[in-house]
């Protein structure tokens, strides 16, 4: 008698082919939660449009890259067009728009409009990565290859070890700033590591996962922490978790129900939203009863 065999589960796929998958899980693992980390800042000091022209101000860098490498003849490492354009974006973003006569949201706008439609003309004239500039804008990161991984873990190493250690100072200058410079502490520069360190993370994470998912760690993971009302170290540790869980959960999602990477890892991230108004909002009918 003839036995057929088993067709494999999409589980047993997964499994079987773990080292295809194995790179772009690691690097969702790694920028959802430094990013998360980082979203805490971005959602408490007012900051959550900075994050998404940062995001753009990325894109536009890996278009610029692949238009000097197919028109102007010199190679020009994508991730390296989207860390310097965001980190250019990142400081201009500090400056004081005051001395233009224009408000903090008015250069957000011109920044975030400027360099998304200097995405889509540059992206107009090389067609022959048109793939690649739709990745990066609206996040298609199925695969990550070996160098986007090693930059994404070397960035998200760095900037972890400085905020690790200067926890205190960062923090006490972000959300007391008068206290902070009247101990004494260089504001300034803390403000200049914070910044410089989310315009690394978001130009290096835009490059190997997408612009939509980028802007989704960096922004709702602390929302959703937010939600729990906890002390500052309990919601910047939720808030890592929501990223990772995000970045990691997306991709598992995307994979065995055929979505979209980018848009699956951002709908979740605004899910664990959703999931945090909800526990507040038992906490409070707990509260209640009592």
């Amino acid at each position: 008698m003839e036995t057929t065999l088993a067709e494999p589960t999409q589980w047993q796929q997964f499994v079987a082919g773990f080292e295809l998958f194995r790179d772009p899980l690691l690097c969702a693992l790694l920028a959802g939660g430094v990013l998360g980390f980082l979203s805490v800042y971005v959602v408490l000091r007012r900051m959550v449009f900075v994050s998404a022209a940062v995001a753009q101000s990325a894109g536009l860098g890996v278009a610029v890259a692949f238009y000097a490498g197919i028109h102007l003849g010199f190679e020009v490492e994508p991730v390296v067009g989207a860390t310097a354009l965001a980190l250019v974006a990142t400081m201009l973003l500090m400056m004081d728009p005051s001395r233009l006569r224009l408000t903090r949201e008015s250069l957000l706008g011109l920044a975030y409009a400027l360099s998304g439609g200097a995405a889509v003309l540059v992206g107009d004239r090389i067609a022959q990565e048109s793939h690649d500039i739709q990745g990066i804008l609206f996040g298609t990161a199925v695969l990550v290859t070996p160098e986007q991984l090693r930059t994404v873990a070397i960035a998200s190493v760095v900037v972890m070890l400085i905020h690790l250690w200067w926890y205190r100072g960062i923090t006490f200058a972000s959300f007391d700033r008068i206290g902070a410079l009247v101990q004494g502490l260089p504001v300034r520069l803390l403000d200049g590591v914070l910044m410089v360190s989310i315009g690394v993370m978001v130009g290096v994470c835009a490059r190997a996962l997408g612009a939509l998912p980028v802007f989704a760690f960096s922004t709702l993971s602390a929302i959703a922490a937010l939600m729990l009302d906890l002390r500052l170290p309990w919601t910047f540790l939720v808030a890592t978790l929501a990223g990772i869980i995000s970045g990691v959960g997306g991709y598992m999602f995307a994979y065995f129900f055929d979505f979209p990477v980018g848009g699956s890892q951002t709908v979740l991230a605004a899910a664990l939203v959703g999931v945090g108004m909800a526990i507040r909002f038992l906490i409070q009918l707990i509260q209640r009863a009592r």
